[in-house]
């Protein structure tokens, strides 16, 4: 009948709730009539007429203003069945509940107490006597209906917007699991395009490196007569076979280079240097300078792949007699720098040229430069034809630090 009733539980029985006190009056007003000498014929009909116009509310109330049209009609019905009997007047108190639920405060106001006026003047109508019991009571009644449709308005309302509130809830939810979806769809891309590149960057310092050796190794071994010399060169190409292997497993485990794992990133590089010298023939010697401090693995790592980079660099391009490699702390950073005498390059080139595929050699110290970035530090490489090379890594200590809980 109202526009405002939802159809929650609540207001569902409030509905049954009032249908069952108008047939309830209508029915106790039909009998009191009758019994009272009103004609059975004009009784029945008028209130038959009455419910039936009732029965017919929701269908008229859905339409513009029908609920209002609806509400007067049935009033008017309910003045027809006052003047066929006075006892219809009881039935004034759905009236009033309804014009609280059709109508505004203000107009709800006008016609329940025009409805009232009628209910007080038809004792008068009928008997030429009032009372005060037959004012104050009716009017008592109004009030009460009036505030009774009005509290279920309020009811109703809140009902509606608690379930708009569940339905914007839900939607909420909905969308934030479907971007929890995405987010976790791109950190698991991210995280494989992450790993896939430390993968690179890992086999190109570490396993290509060892086997860029044994090949080197291998090819001197072709060429020499020496069996002393043979020998030594084969004890070389079976050390590099090993720990290429343990290089090989250690990155599948994702673990720090086995040169890591018997001291500080100082005697790491002093054994890759001594290895070097030992198999490629160059004088290669290491500089410590200060007392150096302790890094995260991640850096340390960082640091012995650029070395380790380097001096494969040195052994295959440089034909070099002498390579230095200095390790200094300085206030804000550690540094490593490798540096040779060998034929040298020119760097505009290869600053120039795009990223080299790994078979072009150009992928060595692009991957080493960004290993470096991602730790806040940075790569510089000095060289010319025929002047020797010097490679300059850095790691800056307060990102270092950061990483230590």
């Amino acid at each position: 009948m109202s526009e405002t009733i939802d159809r929650t539980g609540t207001s569902r029985w409030l509905r049954l709730g009032q249908h069952a006190l108008l047939g309830v009056l209508a029915l106790v007003c039909g009998l009191r009539a009758i019994t009272d000498g009103a004609h059975p014929l004009a009784e029945l009909t008028a209130l038959a007429a009455f419910i039936g116009w009732y029965a017919a509310g929701p269908r008229l109330a859905g339409k513009g203003g029908g609920g209002t049209v609806w509400f007067v009609g049935l009033t008017l019905l309910w003045a027809v069945l006052v003047l066929v009997s006075p006892e219809n007047v009881w039935l004034a108190f759905s009236l009033w509940l309804l014009a609280g639920h059709v109508l505004p405060l203000l107009p709800a106001v006008i016609v329940s107490l025009t409805v009232f006026v009628v209910v007080a003047l038809e004792p008068v109508r009928a008997t030429g006597e009032a009372s005060f019991a037959a004012i104050i009571g009716p009017f008592i009644g109004m009030v009460v209906a009036l505030g009774v449709a009005k509290a279920q308005q309020a009811l109703v309302r809140d009902g509606i917007e608690r379930q708009r509130l569940i339905t914007s809830l839900y939607a909420a939810q909905e969308e934030s699991a479907a971007l929890t979806d995405e987010l976790a769809r791109v950190q698991r891309a991210e995280g494989a395009s992450s790993e896939r590149t430390r993968l690179s960057r890992d086999i190109h310092d570490g396993i290509a490196q060892g086997f860029s050796s044994i090949l080197l190794l291998a090819r001197a071994a072709l060429s020499e007569h020496d069996p002393d010399r043979l020998r030594e060169i084969l004890r070389h190409v079976e050390s590099g076979a090993a720990e290429g292997l343990e290089e090989s497993r250690r990155v599948v485990g994702a673990l720090a280079p086995a040169d890591l794992d018997e001291g500080s990133l100082t005697g790491a590089v002093r054994r890759v240097t001594e290895r070097f010298a030992q198999e490629s023939g160059v004088a290669a010697r290491v500089v410590v300078t200060g007392s150096l401090t302790s890094l995260p693995t991640t850096a340390e790592v960082t640091l012995l792949r650029c070395v380790q980079g380097a001096l494969a660099n040195v052994r295959t391009h440089a034909d070099a007699h002498q390579v230095v490699v200095s390790i200094d702390e300085t206030p804000d950073s550690v540094r490593v720098d490798v540096v040779d005498d060998g034929r040298g390059f020119d760097t505009e080139v290869w600053t120039a040229t795009a990223a080299g595929s790994p078979k072009d050699g150009g992928y060595g110290l692009r991957a080493t430069r960004a290993r470096l970035r991602e730790l806040g530090g940075g790569l510089a490489v000095e060289s010319a034809p025929g002047e020797g090379t010097a490679l300059s890594a850095w790691i800056p200590l307060s990102h270092t630090a950061k990483e230590y809980p």
